[in-house]
């Protein structure tokens, strides 16, 4: 954007939120570079950079937005989750976020079937608190656990299972909206002779009301004809529904598409289903995508609730994935001949007899042409079915890695046909691609026609980018030929363009003129869909693709922060769970800036600045971009979630390693850094003279050295256990035999564990002991996690090469190498990954819980007649282990039940610490607030359970904010095995931790 043209916008963006805050407006504004370059993108090609964004937190604030932006002329564009894969709200005026404040459910009846919510509810969200009820919001979409309510609107969102629960617009009882002119009205069905009343209103609402009666009433054969006969309608203006046979006027139906353009939306009450009891899925592996595709018409005889279809580049994808592990018994196990597609057909029903017949009716059907198939199977636990799914959600995000170059790119990519002829329509979608010498992945909603297929390209590379104009006008035109639509289900954004293509001219005349009525200074979403004049609508090549701002990064910054660049805005990572790992600063804030999409869109606009190392303006944003980053990347807490639970790996703890390095490679580093830097050998002499370090830690507290570290809460030194046999030279090692080298182990303390809750390692050495291990300790060495997290790369590498020296010589022995803390046994293979020589061997470092079972599975672990244990235990892993490691829980489980015990798996998000992170000063708030949000609940309601916590860090904070003792489940195991009663824990909260959320809120930090 020209210099000038950014100056105008800044004092224009000044001058209306002067306006705004005059009139009353509650919420923020922001329009700092960081939150432009956060706001620029969503999960589309494109990249517009908005002159502001605002936080409305009521309805009230909404009226005060419109009418301001009437007065100023400045255009609003509506932001719910970001997941629009066309520009839906993108735009160079405002953007309005209404996820952040306005995401409150608002009222349930159960008698009416209604619930009513703000419009930044996230579908998710709203399912979870509805299924105690029974109840929940059939539309199903891959993006669920971000979506909100109002973007579904927005697009008239459907998804898996439309064929028999329909589109978003099929659930809209009410809408609470405010018009162009700032007025709010309430949308509701009318009988004909009502909706004519309030025609004759000299009105907003009456003039809308009156426009839509006479179009659909003058254009009877043109909305026939032009809308498609399929489950999927044109959406955007639905004129086809707004007036059906019964009578009524359903103007909802004309704002469920309609992308913002015609009015915002502040509450809605929807239409809410009884959840059905039971359901069951059958996945179908086929040999040839053609053949799974040809299938589903056969399939539909058995009235499944839903088809969906993926094809082998998403399978092959998916086996990199975490969600691999708990659905390669079903999907991975052998075939006979290579898999080529798969089809997921659902079943649901209230009772098991109703299931079982339409089981039994697919069953005989496939029976009569298994030669079109390699095989099937029932599946009916309910939690493997939801990991099932979980592959079919990740497809969007799975494609993004279709080659280490390219990626899937969403811009052709939701066609929709009627089911009959998808398979000839897809044989042709390939042979356009295949004409333009382009990969491309596949899947979809097969039983309604509605495909997505998305292209692999390198938009830096502008022969690439050039593709979007041909192979887009190729595929309307043959979607059209098919009697479909080019958008199925996400609805237009910029490709508005082609909507006189498939409305026809006169019909899309109507449409401009129904936005004239609505919003006749086109304030709403300019260049979408339909403007008042006809003219100024985007073209899908006119707008500026985030490739030509990527094109600019040079090498060097593009290898070093290559994950920035390939993160396609799917948005993952604002995710509301507060159970789901990823990720905890924004799940805190709800604040963008502080995302892995956020970090890695700062990211991206950095490196392009520094790229271009040239003018004065560069340098001027080059700063404020620059400092936005580092304030965002302050706040990560390298928990590494999005590093393996972001379908594009993400992985932003090691771009802000890289950035911290570079960033203090020109400035000087703080005190606390150079501590931290040197912490490890400082825990070695702690280590040995424990009560001198913790009375010199305590003094230093009480004078006030906590202002000169910024660090507050530092646990206490454990002392060291020197009496246990140390390993010294490994070599001696070599030469055992066979079958003592396999009951011989080396135990590899860490220095956060040794130095500050050294009981586990006792326990860790007690149970191998008494499981018949010859244990050999190796010492604490240091492993540089802290250095890496604050960047200081140059002692990072020194530490990390003498430490992978170290552990290849320990697993050349042949000896089984046993970690204790997750966070430092998984650094073998993630951060010393880069810095191992190509040579190393290899053989891995075990977890404990990985070493145990493998030796129970192969009967190297015997245990004689154990006391009765009847005390239950509830597991919590680290989040860095369970988004890494997703099949720990179920392995430590399985360890406890061979023991005669009972463990159950607790899921939680972080608990707050992270490494340092919860002793910095600066964090607390937000430290304390994690925790709230999730552990402390967990912890709350185990009702004599007792707690495993597996994490240093974890145990760290359960025991600063609780009055609790936190156990490692060896700590537990050993107690089993020794005979030894478990005694219970009594948890109750400490009084700071109860007011955590009102001390966040006082200090500034509001969701």
């Amino acid at each position: 954007m020209p210099a000038r043209e950014t100056e105008r916008n800044q004092q224009a963006f000044k001058r209306f939120s002067t306006t705004l805050v005059r009139a009353g407006f509650k919420g923020e504004t922001v329009s700092d570079l960081g939150s432009l370059t956060v706001y620029s993108t969503d999960n589309s090609i494109y990249q517009v950079r908005p002159m502001g964004v605002a936080f409305p937190r009521s309805a009230d604030d909404l009226v005060i937005l419109v009418k301001c932006a009437g007065e100023t002329g400045i255009p609003l564009s509506a932001r719910g989750g970001g997941t629009g894969t066309n520009g839906q709200s993108l735009t160079s005026g405002v953007v309005v976020d209404l996820s952040r404040h306005m995401n409150g459910i608002e009222g349930l009846d159960l008698a009416a079937g209604t619930v009513t919510v703000q419009p930044g509810v996230v579908l998710n969200e709203l399912n979870a608190f509805l299924e105690p009820h029974g109840y929940f919001f059939p539309p199903t979409v891959s993006t669920a656990s971000r979506a909100t309510i109002g973007g579904m609107i927005g697009t008239d969102a459907s998804g898996k299972g439309s064929r028999i629960y329909g589109k978003t617009s099929d659930y809209l009882h009410s809408l609470e909206i405010v018009l162009s002119d700032g007025s709010a009205s309430k949308i509701e069905d009318l009988d004909l002779a009502t909706a004519r009343l309030v025609a004759q209103q000299d009105s907003l609402v009456g003039r809308a009301y009156r426009e839509v009666l006479r179009v659909i009433s003058e254009n009877v054969e043109e909305i026939a004809s032009a809308f498609p006969k399929m489950n999927r309608g044109l959406t955007g203006y639905n004129l086809q529904s707004v007036l059906k046979d019964d009578g009524k006027v359903r103007l909802a139906y004309l704002l469920a598409g309609s992308e913002g353009t015609l009015a915002f939306t502040t509450s809605v009450t929807l239409r809410i289903l009884r959840r059905p009891k039971l359901k069951a899925l059958v996945p179908i592996r086929y040999a040839h995508f053609q053949t799974a595709l040809e299938d589903v018409l056969l399939l539909l005889d058995a009235n499944p609730s839903a088809v969906e279809i993926i094809d082998d580049k998403v399978l092959t994808l998916a086996q990199q994935d975490p969600v691999w592990s708990s659905i390669e018994a079903v999907l991975g196990s052998d075939a006979r001949v290579a898999v080529g597609g798969l089809n997921f057909v659902e079943f649901l029903a209230d009772d098991e007899d109703e299931l079982q017949r339409k089981l039994d009716s697919l069953a005989g059907q496939l029976a009569q042409r298994s030669h079109l198939f390699i095989d099937w199977r029932i599946v009916t636990d309910s939690k493997l079915i939801a990991e099932l799914w979980s592959l079919r959600e990740k497809s969007v995000g799975l494609l993004g890695r279709l080659s280490p170059t390219k990626q899937g790119i969403a811009f052709v990519e939701d066609t929709a046909v009627p089911p009959e002829r998808l398979p000839d329509f897809v044989r042709e979608f390939r042979d356009v691609l295949d004409s333009h010498g382009v990969t491309y992945g596949m899947y979809g909603h097969a039983d309604v026609g509605c495909l997505h297929v998305r292209p692999a390209l390198n938009m830096r590379d502008p022969r690439d980018a050039a593709l979007i104009r041909p192979i887009s006008d190729a595929i309307a035109s043959l979607s059209k030929k098919y009697g479909g639509l080019l958008w199925g289900e996400h609805g237009r954004g910029y490709r508005g363009e082609y909507s006189p293509f498939f409305f026809g001219d006169r019909l899309y005349r109507e449409l401009c003129s129904i936005k004239r009525v609505f919003d006749p200074s086109n304030l709403f979403n300019p260049g979408k869909l339909a403007s008042p004049t006809g003219e100024g609508i985007d073209a899908i090549d006119t707008v500026s693709f985030r490739g030509e701002f990527d094109r600019q990064i040079d090498a060097t910054h593009a290898k070093a922060f290559d994950r920035a660049l390939a993160c396609n805005g799917n948005g993952a990572c604002f995710n509301w769970d507060k159970s789901d790992p990823m990720c905890p600063s924004y799940k805190a804030t709800r604040d963008r800036n502080q995302s892995p999409k956020g970090r890695a869109a700062l990211i991206r606009e950095w490196a392009r600045l520094r790229s271009l190392n040239g003018t004065s303006r560069t340098a001027a944003e080059l700063s404020g971009v620059e400092e936005a980053l580092k304030q965002s990347l302050s706040t990560c807490l390298s928990c590494k979630a999005c590093s393996s639970q972001c379908p594009i790996k993400v992985d932003i703890p090691s771009m802000k390693a890289q950035f911290l390095h570079n960033y203090y490679r020109r400035r000087r580093r703080p005190f606390r850094h150079h501590l931290l830097s040197q912490s490890e050998n400082a825990f070695r002499i702690a280590r040995r003279l424990p009560k001198i370090a913790n009375i010199a830690k305590a003094a230093m507290s009480f004078c006030g050295g906590d202002r000169l570290t910024r660090l507050v809460d530092l646990p206490d030194f454990y002392p060291a256990k020197a009496s246990r046999p140390t390993l010294g030279d490994p070599e001696r090692l070599l030469n055992l035999p066979d079958d003592e080298k396999q009951r011989t182990v080396i135990l590899l303390e860490d220095t956060f564990t040794s130095s500050f809750d050294g009981g586990v390692v006792s326990a860790s050495y007690a149970l191998l002991e008494r499981l018949g291990y010859k244990v050999w300790r190796e010492p604490p060495m240091a492993n540089g996690k802290a250095a890496y997290v604050i960047g200081n790369l140059e002692a990072f590498e020194k530490t990390a090469r003498a430490a992978i020296l170290r552990q290849e010589t320990l697993l050349a022995t042949g000896i089984s190498v046993i970690g204790i803390e997750p966070v430092t046994t998984l650094m073998h293979d993630h951060e010393y990954k880069s810095y191992r020589a190509d040579s190393a061997t290899s053989a891995v470092i075990l977890t404990f819980e990985d070493f145990l079972l493998r030796e129970i599975k192969s009967d190297r672990i015997s245990i004689s007649t154990l006391p009765a244990n009847k005390q239950n235990y509830s597991l919590f892993l680290h989040c860095t282990e369970k988004t890494a490691r997703p099949s720990a829980a179920a392995s430590w489980i399985e360890i406890f039940t061979f023991f005669g015990a009972d463990a159950t798996y607790v899921p939680t998000g972080c608990c707050g610490m992270a490494g340092m992170f919860g002793h910095e000063i600066e964090h607390q708030a937000m430290s304390k607030k994690l925790f709230s949000m999730s552990w402390a609940e967990k912890l709350d309601g185990l009702k004599g359970s007792i707690p495993l916590i597996t994490g240093f860090s974890c145990r760290c904070q359960t025991e600063r904010l609780t009055n609790m003792e936190a156990r490692h489940p060896v700590e537990a195991l050993l107690q089993i095995v020794s005979g030894v009663p478990a005694s219970g824990h009594a948890l109750t909260r400490q009084n700071t931790l109860k007011s955590t959320q009102s001390d966040y809120e006082r200090n500034g930090h509001v969701d």
